[in-house]
């Protein structure tokens, strides 16, 4: 009876093993991604898109501060601070003693995502003749960490270890860089005495934190606490208050008292909140744009084209140029068993640009038409380029990867 059983059961899992991938390990953030940013986009244009216009930006009838006077302020400057705070808890594990605590192995994703950055930037400048777009060229800089790894969660075993971790570490190195670019272009000073003081109140507040950490206090709430403080005063200085959510995660002890890691532990605890709550939230308030009266011209606007060429050509081209001219060149090698075509499929991922990309976008525009035209040219870029992605790396990629089925089988377990 059990072979019968057996004997039945494989063929069903067969089947269902595609549908199964979409919803558990690498895949499901992504997917979930997916599913709220076509909601956001339905929303917004159905009959009920008034009604989703007043929930995100609709003015409360009381507010604690002008930054926070609607849900669409409260989840890009409130609740994406948690995002911010989780990116930077694990960029300080991978630095100390993850996959970038040495020189040789921080060398080639670190080139990667400078390229990777800079030349989709580049695209976007020459695509998009400059005057007031000027202000966009950041946007299509940035990968979407959630949407990338879905993408290869599908694919599963199919797509090398070493190709996986190049993806996850080139992400992180360009969240670095986006949050660099945020707190250095797109900050808005309106007072130098109010900027000033508040700085001075954000750096007494961080000193306290890393006071904290140098006397190896070793409970969570006092952090916490200064974590919430840190965030108020930096959201008055004109810098975004994300920023405050990288800073505070850098005080984090690694370790506690016992030996156990108080940074790990607090990443694990906040991850699944910020991938399957905070994420999809910003995304909800974020992706929807109404095409009411706009045709297929509106695609190739200058602005919508610029940051779709720089998702979809500028990475690609600036991260795989720079994986084999350094491979080449001998400065560093290319991840191990991975093939040409298949770091060609990674490097076209990389233009997927939604999360970080949509933020951008709102500081870069105040214009509200301006701000939609920049949110077509992020989805459709980063529609293109998963699309693209998968199928070159589905027809490029077919080495079972035991360590990723072994991992797989420990999850479900």
């Amino acid at each position: 009876m059990s072979d019968n059983i057996s004997n039945t059961s494989n063929p069903l899992r067969r089947v269902f093993a595609p549908v199964r991938a979409l919803f558990v390990g690498d895949a499901s953030a992504g997917i979930l991604l997916i599913l709220v940013a076509a909601a956001a986009m339905l929303a917004a244009n159905s009959a009920f898109s008034d009604e989703y216009d007043a929930l995100i930006n609709g003015k409360f009838a009381w507010y604690p501060h002008p930054k926070l006077s609607s849900l669409h302020y409260i989840v890009n400057d409130g609740l994406m601070t948690i995002f911010f705070f989780v990116v930077g808890l694990e960029v300080k594990r991978e630095m100390i003693q993850g996959q970038l605590a040495s020189p040789a192995a921080r060398r080639l994703p670190m080139l990667a995502a400078a390229a990777g950055m800079a030349v989709p930037a580049i695209v976007f400048m020459l695509v998009s003749g400059g005057g007031e777009l000027t202000r966009g060229w950041a946007i299509p800089a940035a990968t979407d960490i959630a949407f990338a790894m879905g993408i290869l969660g599908i694919l599963g075993s199919r797509v090398p270890a070493s190709l996986r971790l190049f993806l996850l570490t080139v992400a992180i190195v360009d969240d670095i860089g986006a949050v660099l670019v945020i707190a250095l272009f797109y900050t808005e000073i309106e007072s130098m005495t109010s900027f000033l003081m508040w700085m001075g109140a954000s750096g007494a507040v961080l000193a306290a934190m890393a006071g904290l950490n140098h006397k190896n206090v070793s409970v969570f709430w006092p952090y916490i606490l200064l974590a919430v403080v840190l965030w108020f005063c930096v959201l008055n200085t004109g810098i975004h208050a994300t920023i405050a959510g990288v800073l505070a995660a850098l005080t984090i002890p690694l370790h506690r008292k016992d030996g156990n890691s108080m940074l790990e532990k607090l990443e694990h605890d906040l991850a699944p909140w910020s991938a399957y709550l905070i994420v999809p939230v910003f995304g909800f308030a974020n992706a929807g744009v109404s095409l009411a009266g706009m045709g297929p011209e509106a695609l190739l606007a200058p602005l919508p084209l610029a940051i779709a060429a720089g998702l979809v050509v500028g990475k690609q081209l600036g991260i795989f140029t720079t994986v084999y001219i350094a491979d080449k060149t001998g400065f560093a090698a290319r991840p191990a068993n991975a093939s040409w075509a298949e770091i060609w499929g990674i490097s076209i991922l990389c233009g997927i640009g939604f999360t970080m990309s949509l933020f951008i976008g709102l500081l870069a525009f105040q214009d509200q038409a301006m701000i939609d035209s920049a949110k077509i040219g992020i989805l459709a870029g980063s529609a293109v380029s998963a699309v693209l992605g998968y199928i070159v790396l589905r027809l490029t990629t077919s080495h079972p990867d035991k360590d990723w089925n072994d991992q797989r089988g420990e999850r479900s377990a």
